[in-house]
């Protein structure tokens, strides 16, 4: 009744040797595989510098940069820091300067800061406080960009770390006197 036909195959489990017989599945890589898709999920909150070649998916918090060549910023999501990216699209919340070719806020966008762009398209209902300046060539690519940004921290005689930030963050300094 559930089985395979009588020409095919008996009704039952079937025999370590039938299995073995069959082709193996083959799974075909999406697009969007996970090798080219970091995600951040909803519980996760990272405190540094992020840099991806492909596609980053933030759902959970980032305090600090964030340089990919597309990022989506889902609903909840939020970023405190500067994103750079050649595609945005955002969902969530940002406070920090954008640079990016192309960018989008969803209507539940919240968007507190400058947007750097080539293409920018606002729906319904998504808030911006800000300024927007229209640039043609606002980026080339997210790892050249980190490239400048790293030969700048060398030429200021290694005062960051590797991770993007001040050598000297964390200590307790006076301002100068005046």
């Amino acid at each position: 009744m559930f089985g395979k036909t009588k020409d095919n195959m008996p009704e039952g489990d079937p025999s370590p040797a039938m299995l073995a017989a069959q082709p193996p599945e083959t799974h075909h890589a999406a697009p969007d595989s996970p090798e080219a898709t970091s995600s951040i999920s909803a519980g996760m909150s990272i405190v540094g510098k992020v840099v991806s070649d492909g596609t980053v998916r933030i759902f959970g918090r980032i305090e600090g940069e964030l340089h990919a060549a597309t990022v989506l910023i889902a609903d909840g999501a939020q970023i405190e820091g500067d994103v750079v990216a050649e595609d945005l699209t955002i969902g969530g919340r940002v406070k920090g300067v954008v640079h990016a070719n192309r960018v989008r806020l969803n209507g539940t966008a919240m968007v507190e800061g400058d947007i750097f762009h080539r293409s920018l398209s606002i729906e319904e209902n998504a808030r911006f406080e800000g300024s927007s300046k229209r640039e043609e060539a606002v980026i080339d690519k997210p790892a050249r960009q980190t490239s400048r940004i790293q030969s700048q921290s060398a030429s200021n005689g290694g005062a960051h770390k590797p991770n993007g930030t001040n050598e000297h963050e964390g200590r307790i300094t006076p301002p100068p006197a005046v």
